[in-house]
């Protein structure tokens, strides 16, 4: 009995042994049949889903060539912008940074009492959404960086400024120094300020054609971003107050070009109108200041250049 009972406890552990590397065995064959059916399960859906992620990279591809594109421009842009700067900046390579500060502080003042007169109407802002006033505290602080380092630089104005409102809250968030600006900022009309008879609105929508720039005149610039192109607002809003109208010459100086999307617009922002008049005003030459600061995107060339005609 104690033989027999001593081959059972030898033998019992093999068997086990060999019980359990079968089950393990066949536990380890489901296992490896279930992986391709769930892999499979989990990849079913690919079909269906690859048109999609294909649309989103096309889609995404297309953003980011369209803001490369805006970079282009805007660098280029900003390097016209220093081109002419440097070309109208007296050369004064032994003053410091200081120096050339105060210079311009000085010029800014002087402008204030005497220069030719520029306000930027802001009374339409109600009917613009975050986003368009957001862009809109952007133009006017270029605007006022291209006024600061001209060599003749305007008397600048804001007017239907509202204290506390959008447009003053985002320009103090994205300007710094905003209130230490050398612009007369007010809540009133131009029409409180200047009277009527002395008003120049400039509207891409007027009929006539600015030929000069005189001091004894105030030109206001509708300072408006529009992203629908809802057409003649400026020009609404010039017939409001009454005052005359005029548009920059454009049609006179320039011609169409041909492109991809033939596309032509004559509407700009507020600070690059400014930089026209502002060349104009120290060169008075419409080609050289056109050709300057009027955006290549816009579908239009100076006149006098080689253009690539449009047939519209």
């Amino acid at each position: 009995m104690a033989h027999g009972g001593s081959e059972a406890c030898e033998t019992w552990p093999g068997g086990v042994s060999e019980a359990m590397e079968l089950l393990h065995i066949d536990v380890e064959a489901d296992a490896v049949e279930e992986r391709p059916a769930r892999a499979a399960a989990q990849f079913s859906f690919l079909p269906a889903v690859l048109p999609l992620m294909q649309r989103n990279v096309l889609r995404k591809q297309r953003h980011w060539e369209r803001q490369l594109a805006a970079k282009k421009s805007k660098r280029k842009e900003e390097k016209q912008r220093r081109k002419v700067n440097r070309e109208q900046a007296p050369d004064h390579p032994q003053f410091t940074k200081r120096v050339l500060k105060a210079i311009a502080k000085e010029r800014l003042a002087e402008a204030q009492s005497s220069g030719l007169r520029l306000c930027v109407d802001l009374s339409m802002t109600d009917g613009m959404s975050d986003k368009e006033v957001s862009r809109l505290a952007g133009q006017l602080r270029r605007l006022y960086g291209s006024n600061k380092k001209a060599t003749r630089p305007f008397h600048l104005l804001l007017t239907d400024l509202v204290e506390g409102g959008r447009l003053y809250r985002e320009c103090l968030r994205m300007n710094e120094g905003f209130l230490n600006y050398m612009i007369d900022m007010t809540e009133e009309s131009c029409l409180d300020l200047f009277p009527p008879e002395a008003v120049v609105y400039l509207t891409p929508d007027a009929e006539e054609a600015l030929e000069t720039v005189d001091a004894d005149k105030v030109y206001v610039l509708g300072g408006l971003v529009d992203e629908s192109i809802r057409k003649t607002l400026s020009l609404s809003r010039a017939r409001e107050l009454s005052v005359h109208t005029a548009r920059l010459p454009i049609d006179e100086y320039m011609t169409k070009t041909s492109n991809d999307k033939n596309f032509h617009s004559k509407i700009l922002a507020i600070n690059q109108v400014f930089d026209i008049l502002l060349t104009f005003s120290n060169t008075g030459s419409w080609t050289e200041a056109l050709q300057a600061w009027f955006p290549p995107g816009k579908g239009y060339c100076v006149a006098l250049q080689d253009c690539p005609q449009s047939d519209t």
